[in-house]
């Protein structure tokens, strides 16, 4: 399939949603292809392919970072967050998932996991976001459905939320 002989591939070994993983990679190859192909991590969307979407939005030792912009071999040693991980099991949603479905802060679905998890690194740095932070953060993704609304009303929401509630399963850091 590939011109380039094996010796051209790389061992790398990160963290995937709190779990180790490993896999051959090219140099070349992508982390968004790397982790949708090679792992299995579809949650993490392909758009434009230049960083400037932000469906691909992963986090990297928790801060966001382009999976499109990234090569595979950056990952090693890393702990990388996808959409996949915010829950706190696979079949339960974290606060802020939870809230996305309760104020329909998606619609098509494809921008969403890139919003999910650029909003979960910072309401880990930002505990008591403004509704301007907030947008200041989205503004970084592209969203043709939600007009971006209900996305700050249900991030203000789990907000509050997990400040009340500390008890409460929200997506910590893996």
């Amino acid at each position: 399939m590939s011109h380039l002989s094996a010796a051209t591939r790389h061992r790398v070994a990160f963290t995937l949603n709190g779990r180790p993983v490993s896999l051959e990679a090219e140099p070349r190859l992508l982390a968004s292809d790397a982790l949708r192909h090679g792992l299995g991590a579809t949650g993490t969307h392909v758009g434009c392919e230049h960083g400037v979407c932000g469906a691909c939005t992963i986090q990297i030792d928790g801060v966001p970072a382009r999976a499109c912009l990234t090569l595979a071999v950056q990952l090693e040693g890393r702990k990388v967050r996808t959409v996949e991980g915010l829950g706190p099991a696979a079949d339960r949603l974290s606060v802020l998932q939870a809230s996305f479905r309760r104020h329909h802060a998606l619609q098509c679905g494809f921008c969403t996991a890139g919003i999910l998890v650029s909003l979960d690194a910072f309401l880990h740095e930002q505990p008591h976001p403004s509704e301007e932070e907030l947008r200041i953060v989205v503004g970084g993704h592209l969203c043709r459905c939600t007009g971006y609304t209900p996305i700050i009303r249900a991030t203000l929401e789990a907000a509050e939320q997990l400040r009340s509630d500390p008890s409460l399963p929200d997506s910590s850091h893996v």
